[in-house]
């Protein structure tokens, strides 16, 4: 699972089997350890839940996903998701949930795990 928060955005990328356990258990969590403290990011399915939401606490992230978005996400050919979750007061945090594609460019992470890309070249 890889994590990005850029301004008022935050980014999940799913590898396949991270998709696939996602769909199938409903629940992922990664950390980052700082020494002392770690930052905690997950996902959650919720039944009943329109869109993506997501809530940050002590040290964790979770986002949290519909359950009738995610069942089909495996074998569908959707990318991902993403929602603008209104702000209390002004303003939304951008919310994207997307599968991972193996990069075009080179890199020297292991991506064997990753979708095949749509864009084979630059």
């Amino acid at each position: 699972m890889k994590i990005r928060i850029k301004g008022n955005s935050l980014r999940i990328r799913l590898s396949r089997s991270e998709v696939d356990k996602l769909a199938l258990e409903g629940y992922l969590q990664e950390q980052t350890s700082f020494g002392n403290n770690e930052l905690v990011y997950a996902l959650q399915v919720r039944a009943g839940k329109e869109h993506l939401s997501a809530e940050f606490t002590g040290s964790k992230i979770t986002m949290y996903v519909q359950e009738s978005l995610i069942k089909d996400w495996p074998v569908s050919a959707t990318v991902g998701f993403d929602y603008r979750m209104p702000l209390t007061g002004a303003g939304s945090l951008h919310l994207l949930l997307e599968k991972d594609f193996v990069c075009i460019d080179a890199t020297t992470e292991d991506q064997s795990d990753h979708y095949e890309n749509p864009n084979k070249t630059c």
